[in-house]
């Protein structure tokens, strides 16, 4: 009972400055290290001798029906943390222990399931993503490997978001960064020193992954959580609560991955063969800073969702407020300096994936393009997940959704007036539109709601 009032005073007594500072900032780094699985695997293997830049595109294919299979994690890890931390606002210790089992025990059989439909579909997956004939041998290769390791990827990253909302932030950090580290070491080991290619990438992620996993497990186990790790019997009302909250994680991941499949179909249509696996490269490398750019500010966000959470549950509106000014303002510090330099330094950045010189400048003009207004992003960050944490996806998934719908509209029109080179106009539109019409919704309609709700409540307690 002492741990749970530990946990508690820390939620209730320290100023949310301070806890958006201390729970979101080693969330943030914590994912700015698990984004170098892919960061880390793209520069590698953009440096094979003779294959890097088709090996390269290759993963690129690869990467949205991957990404697809963490949002699953995100579904289950988000929506049960946050059910917990509601839980714990409400002094239901009980609850929250039971949520946590249900958790791992759909994680285990969601990555069963996940991993066979993937590896008996993936010809026609890859294909569909827009795989080329010569792009096929290196991206099923790199498939494969990774959907073997579905399990541990889902368990050690959805595992893991239940010992951010127990404001165990550092440990939550460290359970990333002892993957990305050992997916550093393992990297060139595997593709170079032992010429597995493409091959050692896909094998030095799962083995980071599963290193992941059994901190994650051991910590989760041990003495300082106060909600340890135990299998409880499956409940459906905790089953549908879980999915009900991570629903608008996993909703949002697999548009995301939508989008950018139709971003290559459309490369592929309008650029052709030759031009389009050209353009499909750029747009990883464009792919690729955006995931430098979003994972570690939804890292913000995520370790600060407890911070919702736990005040919905005990229905204090005030902080949740300053909540979502101190998650934006710290989600705006870090994305208006990453996108004043790639701005400023486009060609550095493209240079981590490329070696040709015409690449290089193509795609260094094609991050620039996606990225005038990337700090536009910032606002839907605060607000969608704030707002997701507390359980409010009817609020949460218009917020998301028209931002996405304005995308597909640039993917469809640009074309059509442009070169199909500024497409990737097609960020900075939606960042702007996107923006502009969350503040609006919120200001003017949800904040209101929300404040009769919690402030109603309270004065009838």
């Amino acid at each position: 009972m002492s741990e749970l009032c530990t946990t508690q005073e820390l939620l209730e007594e320290t100023s949310i400055r301070r806890l958006v500072i201390r729970l979101g900032v080693p969330a943030m780094f914590g994912q700015f290290f698990n984004i170098l699985y892919n960061i880390v695997d793209r520069i590698f293997v953009g440096r094979i001798p003779g294959t890097g830049e088709i090996s390269l595109a290759s993963i690129g294919v690869c990467a949205p029906a991957l990404t697809a299979v963490t949002a699953f994690a995100f579904m289950l890890g988000i929506g049960g943390s946050s059910y917990m931390s509601i839980n714990l606002g409400q002094r239901n210790q009980h609850r929250a222990q039971e949520v946590i089992g249900n958790a791992f025990l759909m994680l285990l059989v969601i990555s069963a399931f996940v991993t066979a439909i993937l590896l008996w579909n993936r010809e026609e997956i890859l294909y569909l993503l827009g795989c080329s004939k010569a792009m096929y041998p290196y991206a099923e290769t790199y498939f494969i490997i990774y959907i073997c390791g579905s399990l541990v990827a889902l368990c050690g990253s959805g595992l893991n978001q239940f010992i951010l909302a127990q404001g165990f932030a550092r440990q939550g950090m460290l359970a990333v960064v002892i993957g990305a580290v050992a997916n550093v070491i393992l990297d060139p080991l595997l593709i170079f020193a032992c010429g597995m290619g493409i091959a050692g990438a896909a094998w030095g992620t799962v083995l980071s992954q599963c290193c992941t996993f059994a901190y994650v497990i051991w910590f989760l186990r041990g003495k300082q959580p106060v909600v340890r790790l135990r299998v409880s019997t499956l409940r459906w009302g905790i089953v549908q609560k879980i999915l009900a909250i991570g629903s608008m994680s996993f909703l949002i991941t697999i548009l995301d991955n939508l989008i950018i499949i139709l971003l290559n179909t459309s490369l592929r249509r309008y650029g052709g063969d030759v031009q389009g696996d050209i353009l499909i490269t750029c747009a990883t490398v464009v792919q690729s800073f955006i995931t430098i750019t979003a994972c570690p500010a939804q890292g913000i966000t995520t370790g600060c969702g407890t911070i919702f959470s736990f005040h919905y549950g005990a229905k204090n509106y005030n902080k949740i407020r300053q909540a979502f000014l101190w998650v934006f303002a710290l989600c705006a510090s870090y994305i208006i300096l990453l996108e004043l330099a790639v701005q400023v330094f486009p060609q550095v950045f493209a240079g981590l994936f490329l070696q040709d010189k015409t690449l290089i400048r193509l795609a260094a003009k094609s991050v620039r393009m996606y990225t005038i207004a990337l700090p536009g992003v910032a606002v839907q960050y605060a607000l969608v997940d704030g707002l997701t944490a507390m359980g409010k996806v009817k609020y949460a998934l218009p917020l998301s959704l028209f931002r996405k719908i304005v995308y597909v509209v640039c993917l469809g029109v640009l074309p059509l007036l442009w070169n199909i080179e500024n497409i990737f106009y097609a960020g900075t539109i939606s960042d702007i539109i996107g923006a502009l019409f969350s503040l609006i919704l919120f200001l003017g309609v949800i904040n209101s709601k929300l404040k009769k709700e919690l402030c109603f409540q309270n004065t009838t307690d």
